[in-house]
């Protein structure tokens, strides 16, 4: 769009009313175009109403009172619409690469730890097994246990329970044995240490795991239960007789195992732990500590407060109370 400007001009004419002629200068509008003006005056230009809230109109009308020139002068360039090199480079999106390259890791570990909760609870190397043992609890908590292996095998591990085995708590069964069985041999295949919590319940197979951790690093909470029972058989249905059997045989074949590796890791022996399982047996943390399943109860200042209690002799001493022989 063309502008002009009008700016006086000197330009000389005669007189008629001397004898002598005289050259008398009158002045004359010369209209001049925009682009022949000077930086200088071209700044004086008023400027237009803009919307304050228009980031481009803002930024250039900042340029053109800060350094007019900078448009005046600008260089053109085919490839980029104007004075859009008046705004900083966008700056692109890092690639997966670079991203990569940027997380500075220890021992395959980021810094930050995931969003969601099970990882975070991985993040601190805890996995939690809250549900029963059926096939999709099993492979996650094997692979867990893979994976914190694979992270750092010399750092413990730290497996808390809540479950109530391959059976639910009215005694239906979810799982089989081997869901159990399978747990269980991935934490004999681990090179890390193992400490095992009971947080809740631990029955059947699920307190097969808590007595599987380190000795000596295998915990309780005060009020949480252990339990463990001969294995159940699955619901046969229309089965036919003969398979019942071969069912039936393979539910003795597992409690026998069941027996065996709870005699090992309780300190006791086959015919004990067998006699204890032809019932449920139930056992509160003081009695599953005296049983062998666990090493010590986590109550906090139980140790200060155990130390302090007397002795019943103490008790009956300070109480006056006299023992009499035969009682």
């Amino acid at each position: 769009m063309a502008c002009f400007l009008q700016t006086p001009m000197a330009y000389a004419i005669l007189s008629s009313s001397s004898s002598s002629s005289r050259a008398v200068r009158v002045p004359k509008p010369l209209k001049l175009s925009c682009g022949a003006l000077g930086a200088r005056n071209a700044a004086r230009i008023p400027m237009p109403p803009i919307n304050p809230k228009d980031p481009f109109l803002s930024k250039l009308a900042s340029v053109a009172s800060s350094s007019p020139e900078t448009l005046v002068n600008s260089s053109s360039n085919p490839d980029t619409p104007p004075f859009l090199d008046l705004f900083d480079s966008p700056k692109l999106m890092a690639t997966p690469a670079q991203v990569e390259r940027s997380v500075s890791y220890n021992e395959h570990k980021p810094r930050s730890p995931p969003p969601d909760l099970p990882s975070l609870l991985l993040n601190g190397r805890i996995v939690y097994i809250g549900m029963p043992l059926v096939p999709a609890v099993t492979e996650l908590v094997v692979a867990e246990l893979m994976y914190l292996q694979w992270m750092d095998p010399k750092q413990p591990i730290y497996l808390y329970i809540n479950s109530t085995g391959t059976t639910r708590d009215d005694g239906e069964t979810v799982g089989m044995e081997t869901e159990g069985f399978a747990i269980y041999d991935a934490l004999m295949q681990l090179q890390n240490e193992i400490h095992t919590v009971a947080v809740g319940a631990a029955i059947g197979q699920a307190c097969l795991l808590l007595s599987a951790g380190t000795k000596g690093k295998r915990f309780m909470m005060p009020h949480a239960k252990a339990m463990i029972q001969q294995p159940r058989v699955p619901s046969s249905g229309l089965m036919p007789a003969s398979d019942v059997l071969i069912r039936a045989k393979e539910v003795i074949i597992n409690r026998d195992i069941l027996v065996e590796l709870l005699a090992k890791h309780t300190g006791n022996s086959v015919e004990t732990v067998a006699n204890v399982m032809r019932r449920p047996f139930y056992m509160d943390a003081n009695r599953a500590k005296e049983f062998g399943v666990i090493d010590r109860i986590l109550w906090r200042g139980q140790e200060k407060v155990m130390a302090e209690v007397a002795s019943p002799e103490e008790w009956d001493k300070n109480a006056g109370i006299k023992v009499m022989d035969g009682f």
